[in-house]
């Protein structure tokens, strides 16, 4: 076997896990060390370092794949990692992510590091799957819907709020928007009409629950623009009614032939564990870092 690819990984939730879970499946690959703000003494793991010591790392890790969320941790981790290392990360703020690219991208051609951005499942796997219904049918609308499942980053956005302990965010697609387009009407949705999101919050006691209720439901580019119910439970609720982490949803593409044949593509994603398998997409996306890199 050829020389393995040497990983390393920034941050030790439920994604940075399911990145070295996937490492143990690819012969290819090696761990060299995880990376974490917490005391690694504490964790029980032979190759935790603390983040201070990532740069003694540069030359002993081909690609450091980013596991940090979306709404705080990526923008100022993804550009500054990138100055030594090839990284691969999982930013899913979809409106943010033009900015993204450009903070990382300049990074990138100025330390001549290889930097892949918002390559988890969505975006990532799911933009594969719409360009490949655009490509089969050119005439037509494609349709994207997540769920029913927990969404990561916009749970780890709740558990960022002042005041709030833990939470967990549902996305749930609306029906009866799903079902018009398997109709092959063609329907054009707002943001509101195609998804509803459901969140349980574990506050902290005597914190002002109405404000911490309008700063979920009026957060830019996670719950502004859509119906969000916020429920506040118990710790012991949130951890007996609320323990997994699925996921999933649709992609699809509607159209019709030049003779006026109704068609429709349609991918389906169904996950058990969505960290898992996020992180089995961040480490192939990996192995094609490292093979383009310079």
């Amino acid at each position: 076997m050829s020389q393995k690819i040497k990983i390393g990984i920034v941050g030790y939730g439920n994604l940075g896990k399911g990145v070295e879970l996937s490492i143990n499946q690819n012969e290819d690959m090696e761990l060299i060390a995880i990376f974490t703000r917490r005391d690694p003494d504490s964790l029980n793991n032979p190759l935790m370092r603390n983040i201070k010591d990532i740069a003694d790392y540069k030359d002993k890790i081909d690609v450091m794949i980013l596991c940090g969320g979306s709404a705080t941790d990526l923008p100022e981790q993804t550009p500054e990692i990138a100055k030594m290392f090839n990284t691969v990360d999982s930013f899913d703020t979809h409106a943010n992510i033009p900015i993204h690219y450009d903070n990382v991208d300049k990074v990138g051609k100025e330390k001549g590091t290889l930097n892949l951005i918002s390559s988890g499942w969505d975006p990532g796997l799911f933009s594969m799957q719409r360009i490949l219904g655009e490509s089969i049918l050119p005439v037509g609308n494609t349709y994207t819907f997540w769920g029913e499942g927990v969404s990561q980053g916009h749970s780890d956005a709740i558990r960022r709020i002042d005041g709030v302990l833990d939470g967990k965010q549902y996305t749930v697609p609306i029906e009866k928007a799903l079902e018009k387009v398997r109709s092959g009407k063609n329907p054009e949705f707002t943001t509101r009409e195609k998804h509803l999101r459901v969140c349980y919050v574990v506050a902290k006691e005597g914190e002002d629950l109405e404000r911490i209720e309008n700063e979920i439901k009026t957060m830019p580019n996670y719950f502004d623009e859509y119906d969000t119910e916020v429920n506040f439970i118990t710790k012991e609720e949130l951890e007996n009614n609320h323990n997994g982490m699925p996921h999933g949803g649709y992609v699809l593409r509607t159209g019709q032939s030049e003779t006026g044949s109704k068609q429709r593509i349609e991918f389906v994603l169904e996950l058990e564990s969505n960290p898992e398998f996020t992180a089995s997409v961040l480490v192939a996306y990996a192995r094609a870092v490292k093979k383009n890199a310079q």
